[in-house]
């Protein structure tokens, strides 16, 4: 039996493509590389933002270029990571009520904490427990450790969690961690690849997640 739910954020709770994608454009034109568009975003995103750099800059640039690049990445999301950034719709309803039957509640992100702990505050009105993103000492998804973090922070186990993600990462994030998983479909990834990834349950809208709990 359940007694605890642990989202991604990224692609699950939060839309947040656009903001990325605008971040990353501005990073690569300060630089004078070619900007991205949103279809090569989306594949780039899902193992923390330092990946995602890296796939968007062109291959053979040095450590230093990258570097600079990664600098201005960094800022510029940091100002501007709720720009475009929203819930997606019926996030909220479905938080409210898993906080109404008594659910504790997660984040656990590939996103710098700051960030996570940001649009946590901005976006679901105390309805999310506790949040933990990437930061000293915490290794990012799909190792375990950031799930096993956050577990101990609820005071629950693995044995009575749902992990909630939309991407591959989260798939073997889940397996890591020996959580029961329920991949969305609106997210970054589509269906054929969370199957291959090891996906088995799905849902297509948020609150269809009420009938695995």
């Amino acid at each position: 039996m359940y007694d605890t739910v642990v989202f991604d954020l990224d692609g699950t709770l939060l839309n947040t493509l656009e903001d990325l994608r605008a971040s990353t454009n501005y990073a690569l034109a300060a630089h004078g590389y070619p900007e991205r568009t949103p279809d090569e975003i989306r594949r780039f995103v899902g193992n923390g933002i330092r990946l995602l750099i890296e796939r968007a800059m062109p291959e053979g640039v040095t450590p230093e270029k990258f570097d600079a690049v990664f600098a201005d990445f960094k800022a510029h999301y940091q100002a501007h990571c709720n720009d475009r950034t929203g819930p997606y719709d019926g996030i909220l309803p479905l938080l409210r009520e898993l906080k109404r039957r008594g659910y504790k509640t997660g984040i656990a992100s590939n996103k710098i904490k700051s960030a996570v702990l940001k649009l946590s505050e901005i976006y679901f009105e105390g309805l999310i427990d506790r949040a933990v993103g990437v930061a000293d000492g915490i290794l990012p998804k799909p190792d375990s450790g950031m799930a096993e973090a956050l577990l101990e922070e609820l005071g629950s186990v693995a044995a009575n969690t749902l992990y909630v993600g939309d991407s591959q990462v989260d798939v073997q994030t889940a397996a890591n961690a020996g959580l029961d998983l329920v991949a969305v479909l609106w997210g970054f990834r589509d269906k054929a690849e969370l199957t291959e990834a090891g996906a088995v349950r799905f849902i297509e809208k948020p609150m269809e997640l009420l009938e695995y709990l």
